[in-house]
């Protein structure tokens, strides 16, 4: 399909075939389409990035500097960002894409369904691909920045659905206290330190496995998840719990004894979908029967183990480009996969995507992680030319640019630090989590209680118990329970460094 050629005169676009006027903008039909920009002569100053999944790159950045991106690592853009559509030469990202113009207005152009849409932007000119023909066209929107994305949201939700199940509250999770080092006693002794706390789920993370792709309790919980599971249920909370569905380890038996449930890469054997654990893994071929099957049995069972909150790690490999049983396109292939594991817990099991493709997610899970993993650490090394790197900073940022799509699903910022043992953070890097989680509407922590001290503890009983009102103050502005709280300075800080970046030169900014 030849890419149409439009033209936006600063106040609107030509009506014609395949242009729908609606409010705050106007509906175009499914295809690639381009945007020349005929304003005042100034151009546009920023792009917004749309990125792919929870930990892809996202916000603003100047068209004169780099575009946001992850530079100088092959292995971590395959695993936090769309690899296969990767542009270092210009600003581009996932599903959709806006400009600042030199007005202060905003023109966004959003997919309004699937296909792997990408947008891109310059000073004059914003354009718009799909890699298949799989969405429901375009939305153009121009105006005040918050309006035009709540316009958006809105567009989406009315395509592709809202979540079913009982929002989150308050959560306590085991990862950024214990990772890995988890067992059963550890998670019983977590569980009653937090007393009478209201934590409305506690959920235990990676580590509770035999290996990553075989869903099945190691020797350190003896007794069994559903004991895990009732004893978090025994205190009134909602018990959650880590998979990662999609994927599987070289050494597991998913991966040795079934190899035909895996996603062929083009070239021949297993598709690589990404590096943790100290190893590459393999994403399962969703539209195998076999692995539907497989992911019927293992979601009915943690289900059936009395786990009403599950965490989905590592979604997006779900939707990478392969070889698979069906020829389908892959975000396809990856919603078709999130419902059937929907169908498989029921209505009212809660599903957060972690690592969730953006876009395709809507309507299917309740909550998604919106940015990078946050960390004991402000900025750690590797943080400037990696925006998706772990990091308190990275975090935040991220997730402030996607708090508009807290209209589609829960949106969680990661967990906010309270203690003062085990991290760097100062005490002030520590408050703009734990600000970022009020503002979100998802507050959570992996503080064990007997780790804070008494004022500390005092933060956490506030932070769990309040009901503060939240109101948007300006961009990145919010005034909560009346205290104005400026992010303006976190997301400057984390452009610093990222300004001229090249695949060569990036080096001196990790």
């Amino acid at each position: 399909m030849a890419t149409r050629q439009l033209h936006f005169d600063g106040s609107g676009v030509p009506d014609g075939e395949g242009v729908v006027a609606t409010r705050l903008g106007w509906l175009l039909d499914p295809g690639d389409v381009h945007f020349a920009l005929a304003t005042d002569g100034t151009g546009a100053t920023d792009f917004h990035r749309g990125g792919w999944n929870s930990w892809s790159p996202t916000g603003w950045a100047p068209l004169d500097e780099s575009p946001l991106r992850i530079w100088g690592d092959d292995e971590r853009r395959l695993t936090a960002d769309d690899a296969a559509n990767d542009t270092p030469d210009r600003h581009e990202g996932n599903g959709f894409g806006a400009l600042r113009l030199a007005d202060g207005r905003v023109l966004l152009l959003g997919a309004l369904g699937l296909g792997t849409p990408r947008v891109g932007g310059a000073a004059h000119s914003l354009w718009a691909t799909v890699e298949t023909d799989d969405g429901d066209g375009w939305f153009l929107g121009v105006g005040p920045e918050a309006a035009v994305f709540a316009r958006y949201a809105e567009l989406l939700r009315d395509r592709l659905g809202t979540p079913s199940a009982p929002p989150v509250s308050t959560l306590w999770c085991s990862w950024y206290s214990s990772f890995e080092d988890i067992d059963e006693g550890l998670i019983a002794d977590a569980t009653a330190g937090l007393g009478d706390l209201p934590v409305d789920v506690v959920q235990i993370d990676d580590g509770w496995e035999e290996i990553v792709g075989d869903w099945v309790p190691n020797d350190r919980f003896p007794s069994g998840m559903a004991a895990t599971a009732a004893t978090v249920a025994a205190r009134g909370s909602r018990p959650g719990l880590w998979l990662a569905p999609l994927i599987c380890l070289p050494g597991s038996r998913t991966a040795a004894e079934h190899p035909d449930w895996l996603v062929q890469d083009p070239g021949g054997g297993p598709l690589v979908a990404g590096y943790n654990w100290d190893s590459h893994y393999f994403a399962l071929d969703t539209t195998h029967p076999e692995v539907q099957a497989h992911l019927d049995a293992v979601v009915r069972t943690v289900v059936g183990w009395g786990f009403r909150y599950l965490k989905l790690d590592f979604l997006y490999a779900g939707a990478l480009p392969g070889v698979r049983h069906r020829d389908v396109p892959r975000e396809r292939a990856y919603r078709e996969a999130l419902q059937r594991i929907r169908t498989a817990a029921g209505p009212d099991v809660y599903l957060l995507g972690c690592g969730a493709p953006m876009l395709p997610s809507v309507g299917v899970l309740d909550g998604v992680r919106v940015g990078p993993d946050t960390a004991s650490d402000w900025a750690p090394p590797g943080s400037v030319a990696d925006p998706s790197h772990e990091g308190g900073r990275n975090g935040a940022t991220a997730s402030l640019a996607r708090l508009w799509m807290h209209e589609l699903y829960q949106v969680d910022p990661d967990v906010a630090y309270f203690r003062s043992i085990e991290t760097t953070m100062s005490p002030e890097q520590r408050q703009v989590g734990v600000d970022l989680a009020i503002v979100a509407g998802f507050r959570s922590t992996s503080d064990p209680v007997a780790w804070l001290d008494a004022g500390e503890q005092a933060a956490l009983r506030r932070f769990l118990t309040g009901e503060p009102v939240v109101e948007p103050a300006g961009p990145d502005r919010y005034v909560i329970d009346g205290r104005t709280v400026d992010f303006g300075p976190v997301v400057r800080e984390a452009r610093v460094g990222r300004e001229h970046l090249t695949e060569e030169r990036d080096q001196r900014a990790r």
